[in-house]
């Protein structure tokens, strides 16, 4: 946040995405705590280890510091810290923190429990902002309006396809925009009944929204496979994906 507040420069990595010294500093902390666990990382602006040595891993963090860079540089405040334990492919813990709102989003996705609550800014004590949280169980949708995530940086013609074919189904279909990982939160939350990304992500875009979502009652279902998106795959580009 001290870097939000000012001025700071805007590097372009090889891959064409942003990178500002606040995506450099919560990497350097995350890892630092993380790394005591004993439980190997992957994060988006670590050096990535070989295919060879993880695929051995079962158990593994994946980070993305700050999710939604671009979001940070327009100053919106729609960028996310995410944080996922993922366990032989699948998300059972993660975490995402919204530091301009401080909200922060938890779940426990073997307990099928996902809470949200507010993070004080002046007394942070973990066991008592843990007692004002609150659960998130998401209701189907079964009515003839449905509310479409779309994302502020990321609208393609397939997204904008997928969804004019909602519009035969439905009487009411209503867009609704955020950045970063808070699409996956809209639906979780109810505020947003499905979120569809055809569109590059990586799996730390994804894999702590993944676990808040399953918690909930949410599925995010790969287009390849029609089943959960996997995690710490040799390639870590995910596959288009419903989140609904």
């Amino acid at each position: 946040m001290k870097v939000y507040s000012g001025d700071f420069d805007v590097e372009i990595k090889d891959d064409a995405s942003p990178l500002t010294i606040a995506d450099k500093n919560a990497n350097d902390i995350i890892n630092k705590y993380l790394v005591e666990t004993g439980i190997p990382i992957i994060s988006e602006e670590n050096a990535q280890v070989k295919y060879d040595i993880r695929k051995n891993w079962s158990t593994c963090w994946i980070v993305d510091p700050l999710d939604g860079t671009k979001e940070f540089i327009k100053r919106n405040g729609e960028f996310t810290v995410n944080i996922a334990l993922v366990e032989n492919g699948i998300p059972i813990l993660g975490v995402i923190y919204v530091p301009v709102l401080r909200k922060l989003y938890y779940a426990d996705v073997l307990k099928k429990e996902t809470y949200i609550l507010d993070v004080p800014e002046d007394d942070f004590s973990f066991e008592k902002i843990l007692k004002t949280a609150k659960k998130i169980t998401y209701q189907e949708n079964n009515g003839n309006r449905i509310r479409i995530v779309g994302s502020r940086s990321h609208m393609n013609n397939e997204t904008l396809n997928f969804i004019n074919s909602l519009k035969e189904k439905y009487d009411q279909v209503e867009i609704v925009s955020k950045g970063s990982s808070l699409k996956f939160c809209l639906v979780a939350e109810n505020k947003a009944d499905i979120y569809p990304r055809f569109a590059p992500t990586m799996e730390w875009d994804t894999a702590a929204a993944h676990a808040i979502c399953n918690a909930s009652g949410v599925s995010v279902i790969s287009q390849d496979t029609d089943k959960e998106l996997i995690y710490n795959k040799e390639n870590l580009l995910n596959p288009w994906f419903i989140c609904k």
